[in-house]
């Protein structure tokens, strides 16, 4: 019984033992298959593998190659042995003895992996290579198991010299570099040849991560790591501990401006935009210039040159320094169709105009109209839009009508589509601007800060459409006293579009590798719902007739939501606006100079305002993508009625005049005009009756001290008394064009 207990333990143990030989024969047979159907790719492709391909939304037309310029290969004996060394000790030091693989960097990797941990480091510049080259650095259990084979394949069909001549070729920088001889002409104005060791360890410090260990972003960083690397080198016996304790930190060139691949036509701000979205995901620098990625953003082609064909149609013979911006949102998601900031879209002369800080003047006079509503204040209701007009917020300023308009009791909806002033400063300061403020912030998704960065000027740090002054806004919000951009005014129409839910605008859908393995894909947030439905109701349904009476109606007769808006400082106009929507597009168009303080005119002379040149460049753009789609309603009838506020009464009909009798004289001739032309005389109508100046009424709350219009970019300074008609001016019937 016993012996037979122990041939079967026998049996056993020798059946395993088959089955672990016959594991190791099968590894063997695999690895050995494996090893030798394992092609090592030509370096030649490594340029085309890093290069990151923009394109438009339909994921195939390109718009840019980012990391297809500045990269010069050269052999590795151009480049300074010091060099060589210096990013040995960074990234290898037993580059030269080594296998080309390191077991302890793979069974990190495969740790890091099943802990969450970073899935980077302690490789081989042998599979730093391949990684970069062949398999865009990818650090899961199949990537660790293909750079394996590859780097030992390519290190036994290749030199060492070879490789590392690759390696120093293919390496990115940062600052637009590929490759050390870029990176030494980029940062020290040298070619790699001339190279010393100092120089060198900064570049070998830059190999880890070009962005965080730039020397004009973190210093300190950059120099504690540099030491390091010198010290590595002295370990080595490639610097003398005199020759180390003599270094110090080499002075390093400044970063200068380099299109990097962005385009240099309008195209290239969308480029710069999509950057900066992916960069504030987390997307570095290395990651975006010498990724290889495939990033496929929001923009429709077809609407981007709809948007340049319109400016360039409408601006044909205009003054050069007319600037324009157009920026185009699908309400439904916030991804943005169209953007034009300016023809330069990088290097010399770029300026991204669709992110410029201007007045909007009468453009956000809907968002104060929507805080009425939201008190029951209806569109029928009534208030004196009489001409000029004074205000307990800024005594001493009156408020006027631009042409002379005037009307003492129009409804809110006439009040809008005429663009009085009158009106709508009162009721901002009924409502109370700050809620109005708060309404325009949750439409357009503005901070209540704006940030505190240079590209925001005076502004940066204070608060959002406020007075710099006293940091609160005054009843001049009504009538677009404080800066906004045309991207918050596209992005606060598209609210309006969509029911009253805010989306925040993208430009990014989807980001894959160069294989095609999707890193990111997005089709916007879940919203907001920052409007009541019967509020965007009736806040559209106010709207609808300003395009027409604007002479800005679509083709077809098309429903179209819009509203105009001119701003003015002193007895110039400096801002024009044109915004309007259909359920499926929102657009603004902004119009001005590169200073506030310089008029905007056209080429015969005559001021700009918001129905003329950028009325042409919506009414263009809108009609071009909108043909042949299906046409979409909006509101003919208002939800909300009444009037919980401080009305005016309707005024009362007038009298039917007598019938004419006797012959009518002849008028005499006008000095100064045509004789032959005599001034017709006025028609009276119920609507624009003028009448006195009435009390203005009393605010239900705090009001900030008196805020001048026209103002600068965070200037809070007034224009000369009694020119406050430029603020906010409107002039709804200038003729098309003009």
């Amino acid at each position: 019984m016993a012996r037979a207990r122990t041939q079967r333990r026998r049996r056993r143990l020798r059946l395993l033992l088959g089955l672990v030989a016959g594991a190791f024969v099968l590894l063997g047979v695999f690895v050995g298959v494996v090893y030798a159907t394992t092609e090592v790719p030509d370096p030649n492709s490594v340029q085309n593998a890093q290069t990151t391909v923009v394109h438009y939304s339909d994921g195939t037309t390109e718009m840019a190659r980012l990391g297809a310029e500045n990269r010069t290969n050269v052999p590795i004996g151009e480049v300074s042995q010091a060099a060589r060394n210096a990013v040995l000790a960074a990234e290898n030091r037993s580059f030269y003895t080594d296998p080309g693989i390191s077991a302890t960097g793979i069974v990190r990797a495969a740790w890091n992996n099943l802990t969450g941990g970073s899935t980077q480091g302690g490789s081989t510049i042998t599979q730093q290579y391949v990684g970069l080259s062949f398999l865009d650095n990818d650090a899961t259990y199949q990537g660790k198991f293909k750079e394996l084979f590859l780097a030992v394949k390519l290190d036994n069909t290749a030199s060492k010299d070879e490789i590392l001549e690759s390696y120093l070729n293919a390496i990115y920088f940062g600052r637009g570099a590929y490759g050390i001889e870029a990176a030494a002409n980029t940062y020290f104005g040298v070619p790699a040849s001339q190279l010393t060791a100092q120089q060198g360890a900064v570049l070998a410090v830059l190999v880890r991560n070009p962005t965080v260990y730039d020397p004009e972003n973190n210093p300190e960083g950059a120099q504690d790591r540099w030491g390091l690397v010198l010290d590595g080198m002295v370990e080595q016996g490639w610097l003398t501990a005199e020759e180390r304790a003599a270094s110090a930190y080499p002075p390093v060139l400044p970063r200068t401006g380099t299109n990097l691949g962005i385009p240099a036509e309008s195209e290239g701000l969308v480029v710069q935009r999509a950057i900066a979205e992916l960069e504030a995901k987390g997307y570095d620098e290395q990651q975006l210039r010498a990724g290889g990625l495939r990033i496929t953003t929001t923009v429709d082609k077809r609407y981007q040159d709809a948007a340049e064909a319109a400016v360039a149609e409408v601006m044909d013979g205009q003054p050069e320094p007319l600037r324009e911006a157009l920026v185009a949102i699908d309400p439904r998601t916030g991804a943005v169709r169209a953007y034009y900031g300016g023809p330069t879209g990088s290097g010399d002369g770029a300026v991204d105009y669709a992110q410029a800080l201007r007045q909007p003047g009468s453009s956000v006079k809907p968002y104060v109209l929507a805080t009425a509503l939201e008190d029951g204040i209806g569109v029928n209701a009534r208030r004196d839009g009489s001409s000029p007009k004074t205000f307990p917020d800024r005594p001493g300023l009156p408020v006027s009508n631009s042409g002379g308009a005037s009307c003492g009791a129009c409804t809110l909806r006439e009040a809008m589509t005429r663009s009085l002033n009158t009106t709508y400063y009162g009721l901002a300061y009924e409502v109370g601007p700050e809620r109005v403020r708060q309404n325009i912030l949750a439409a357009t998704g503005l901070p209540e800060t704006w940030p505190d960065e240079p590209a925001f000027g005076d502004l940066a740090g204070e608060n959002t459409l406020a007075d710099t002054e006293t940091g609160a806004a005054g009843g001049s919000i009504g009538i677009g006293q404080y800066e906004m951009r045309p991207i918050d005014q596209a992005h606060g129409f598209a609210t309006l579009a969509n029911g009253g839910v805010e989306h925040e605008p993208f430009f990014v859908s989807r980001v894959t590798d160069s294989q095609g393995a999707v890193l990111l894909d997005y089709a916007g947030d879940a919203g907001d719902q920052v409007f009541a439905a019967d509020v965007v109701n009736d806040t559209t349904y106010a709207m609808t007739d300003v395009a027409a009476y604007s002479r800005r109606a679509l083709d077809g007769g098309r429903e179209v939501a819009s509203k105009t808006g001119t701003q003015g400082q002193g007895a110039d106009n400096s801002d024009a606006w044109m915004v309007g929507f259909t359920p499926s597009i929102a657009t603004a168009v902004w119009m001005g100079n590169d200073s506030p303080a310089n008029p905007v005119e056209d080429a015969r002379g005559r001021p700009v305002y918001g129905s003329g040149l950028p009325g042409a460049i919506w009414q263009t753009f809108m009609d071009t993508v909108l043909e042949g789609t299906p046409e979409e309603d909006l509101p003919d009838r208002a939800l909300i009625r009444g009037d919980t506020g401080q009305g005016v009464p309707a005024p009362a009909p007038e009298p039917a005049p007598a019938p004419v009798t006797t012959r009518p004289t002849q008028p005499a001739p006008v000095t100064g005009q045509d004789d032959a032309t005599p001034t017709p005389t006025p028609t009276p109508s119920a609507t624009a009756v003028p009448t006195p100046t009435a009390t203005p009424p009393t605010a239900p709350t705090p009001v900030s001290p008196p805020v001048a219009p026209g103002t600068s970019a965070g200037a809070g300074r007034p224009d000369t008394p009694g020119r406050e008609d430029a603020q906010g001016r409107e002039d709804a019937q200038q003729t098309p064009g003009g």
